[in-house]
């Protein structure tokens, strides 16, 4: 396998630490998160990498970011856009400043970084953008009003960008994950009621890692997982006030 210049947003989460474990070592990683120290203790067994600090609620630091990169490594063949958090709690109880710094991290810092490198991935005819995004952006449940509302932006934007860059060969695939059991919890539901709660449908950071390596550099529209929650979308377009009832008397596990 020739070397990919894979690129890594919120790379300390959870998810990117299993994804980064299974990848090959001949895959050269770009790794971005807050704390640069961090990334390079955890990820020391991967001699191909560069790890650097970014606040991706600063879009002029992605759009520079962006630009040096490619200038220095020539092309980034798949971006992993990977960061992203939530809280559980009902709309009113959110301040304007909780509700616009969730929408720049999981929202606009995707959208930022997937616009500009799609852009470029286009002058060369290849390259793959991956959004990692959740159920949630899908099927909208009580306390996660402001998380879903993120998280059907960018499944929006990435339906959008897909067709705009079809013809250039560079894929825009969502992942679509139900609950995975990371310490993205620790925040979105400290009492750890959910998690649990939630237990027969939550997923393994591992196996999620291995099913997304699986489709890198192919031509994927979306990955939904687990089966029984892509089911329940199914369910949620076609019959939608029996979705809604059930998820308020039946399935509200928060």
């Amino acid at each position: 396998m020739s070397q990919r210049n894979i690129l890594i947003t919120g790379a300390s989460g959870g998810l990117a630490e299993a994804m980064i474990k299974q990848l090959p070592q001949e895959d050269f990683l770009i790794l971005l998160g807050r704390n640069k120290e961090k990334l390079e203790k955890l990820y020391s067994f991967h001699q191909k990498k560069v790890c650097l600090a970014i606040d991706i609620k600063d879009s002029q630091a992605i759009q520079e970011l962006v630009e040096k990169l490619w200038q220095t490594y020539g092309k980034i063949d798949i971006l992993i856009n990977n960061a992203g958090f939530g809280t559980f709690k009902n709309a009113h109880e959110f301040s304007n400043t909780e509700i616009e710094e969730m929408f720049q991290v999981n929202s606009l810092a995707s959208i930022h970084f997937a616009r500009l490198l799609g852009q470029k991935m286009a002058t060369i005819g290849k390259g793959h953008i991956i959004n990692i995004v959740s159920m949630a952006g899908l099927i909208a449940s009580a306390k996660s009003s402001i998380y879903s509302a993120t998280k059907f932006a960018v499944i929006g934007f990435s339906n959008a960008l897909r067709l705009e860059l079809a013809d250039s060969q560079v894929f825009v695939t969502t992942v679509n994950p139900g609950p995975i059991d990371t310490h993205f919890f620790d925040q979105a539901d400290p009492s750890g009621a959910y998690l649990k709660s939630v237990e027969k449908f939550s997923l393994k950071p591992e196996e999620v890692a291995k099913r997304i390596i699986a489709i890198l550099g192919k031509n994927k529209r979306d990955l939904n997982m687990p089966l029984a929650l892509a089911c329940a979308h199914k369910c949620y377009i076609l019959f939608p006030r029996i979705s809604d009832y059930l998820a308020r008397k039946v399935f509200n596990y928060k």
